[in-house]
């Protein structure tokens, strides 16, 4: 063991990786409260989104809404090697605001899984989604994430895949960390 200014070559390799996995370490206690994206712009919406997956263990997590994003707001790669493909729809009055709106959907449907290649569709907003666009959604294997599923997945308790139901099986195994 080599010691140069009182510390091992060893123990400064160990400090090196404990702080290279820092933001990792931070990234998993991620939480936000309802009231934290009810104030947020909606581009920031996105970015929460994005780092929630993230937290949860996703790779290439990316935002990429706006003008042309062909209802991908923000795309992921999920631990068990699943794409998926997130629409948001930010509502400035939270749950008193507008019910998303079958446009939205029906966009995200027709280019999530032939532009995109998601294996997930998943519409997240932090207000409401109405009975018939919820049946819509069904049929069309898209996931919804409303405002109390979304509190849930916020709060850090469980990744969304947990709290989705009829997700897609995994393609892999989940890589060991």
């Amino acid at each position: 063991m080599v010691r140069q200014g009182g510390k091992s070559t060893a123990s400064r390799a160990i400090q090196r990786r404990q702080r290279a996995r820092w933001p990792q370490v931070q990234a998993r206690g991620l939480r936000y409260a309802l009231g934290q994206l009810d104030a947020l712009h909606h581009r920031e919406f996105e970015h929460a989104v994005r780092e929630l997956l993230r937290r949860d263990g996703c790779r290439d997590t990316v935002q990429v809404g706006g003008g042309g994003d062909l209802g991908a707001d923000v795309k992921a790669t999920d631990p068990f090697g699943r794409r998926w493909v997130i629409q948001c729809k930010h509502r400035r009055d939270g749950h008193r605001g507008p019910a998303v709106g079958t446009p939205d959907l029906q966009a995200l449907n027709a280019t999530a899984r032939p532009v995109h290649h998601a294996d997930v569709v998943v519409l997240v907003t932090n207000g409401r989604v109405t009975k018939p666009r919820q049946d819509f959604a069904k049929t069309q294997q898209l996931h919804l994430v409303d405002r109390h599923l979304l509190g849930r997945w916020a709060t850090g308790s469980q990744p969304l895949w947990e709290l989705l139901r009829a997700v897609p099986p995994p393609h892999r195994p989940p890589a060991l960390s």
